[in-house]
């Protein structure tokens, strides 16, 4: 059968559907009239979204790093996180939060924290459902979940793993992060709301209040989709805020690529040249930031 070809429009109405207005139904009879009949927007939908089966670059059993899972002290409960490090750690190491996309800690987010460990960090990958139960496997559930959070606990409980990482035997008692998405936005709320936080990293992330940026301490690495109009429309504002205050930052803009980019779980939105590129640059950046 003849791989779907798949349109700009119909990876914009699927960013619509995870991130805006559309419901399932909503999306695929749209996805239906972009593609011309139900068979083929059934037969493209899986290419749009997510596959978990592709998750594993780095497998969990890979002898390089160590894995376990981890509970400690949030807002007002417990978190549950994955962390990550390098099996051959001679002694302590900096920190990285890696903070998952808004389909919850799942399998391609806890191997790009075995990716980070491998480039010498402990990575602590939180799961932010922690206070809603955790992460379930239905991906739209955990997006209807994320929502539903409560705003405040949810950074709070972001300041918290910091905190836990400072104190943790394991690191230097320094820590970065780095997000994806609603991760992303995550990374620059975290900035506003951590003074320890040393660096931040957000994947086309959605930015903070500019009344908010005087309060951010640490440096950024702002890694954008040029294809990304949602997320591209608040650039501006957050450039002039951090250079108007000061700031430590950088921004880069990925020209013809999607939101989500980095996500090679995803056929139709990864690119790997703009995604190999994003990552050696954070990885360079961390290894200068956190220390």
């Amino acid at each position: 059968m003849e791989k779907p070809q798949i349109t700009q429009a119909m990876i914009n109405a699927y960013d619509e559907y995870t991130h805006l207005s559309l419901d399932r139904r909503a999306f695929m009879r749209t996805l239906t009239a972009l593609s011309g009949s139900a068979a083929a927007a059934a037969a493209i939908a899986p290419l749009l979204a997510a596959n978990s089966a592709q998750a594993e670059i780095i497998p969990e059993a890979d002898p390089r790093v160590k894995t376990e899972d981890v509970t400690y002290p949030g807002a007002g409960g417990d978190m549950k996180g994955y962390l990550v490090r390098p099996a051959d750690a001679a002694g302590k190491l900096p920190a990285v939060i890696v903070i998952h996309e808004n389909r919850g800690l799942n399998p391609h987010i806890k191997d790009v924290a075995r990716r980070m460990a491998l480039e010498g960090f402990v990575a602590l990958a939180p799961d932010f459902l922690s206070p809603a139960g955790g992460t379930p496997a239905d991906e739209d559930k955990a997006r209807e979940m994320i929502g539903a959070l409560d705003g405040k606990q949810t950074i709070d409980n972001a300041v918290a793993t910091v905190t836990y990482l400072e104190g943790n035997d394991l690191t230097t008692g320094k820590a970065g992060a780095i997000g994806f998405c609603w991760g992303g936005g995550m990374v620059n709320k975290l900035a506003v709301a951590s003074p320890d936080l040393k660096a931040g990293v957000a994947y086309y992330g959605a930015q903070p209040p500019a009344e908010d940026v005087p309060k951010i301490k640490a440096a950024l690495l702002l890694q954008y989709a040029g294809l990304d109009d949602r997320i591209n429309a608040g650039i501006d504002a957050y450039k002039k805020a951090l250079t108007d205050n000061g700031k430590d930052f950088t921004i880069h803009i990925y020209e013809g690529v999607n939101h989500a980019f980095n996500n090679d779980t995803s056929a139709a939105r990864y690119d790997k040249k703009a995604a190999d590129l994003a990552w050696s640059r954070t990885v360079a950046f961390l290894k200068e930031k956190v220390v």
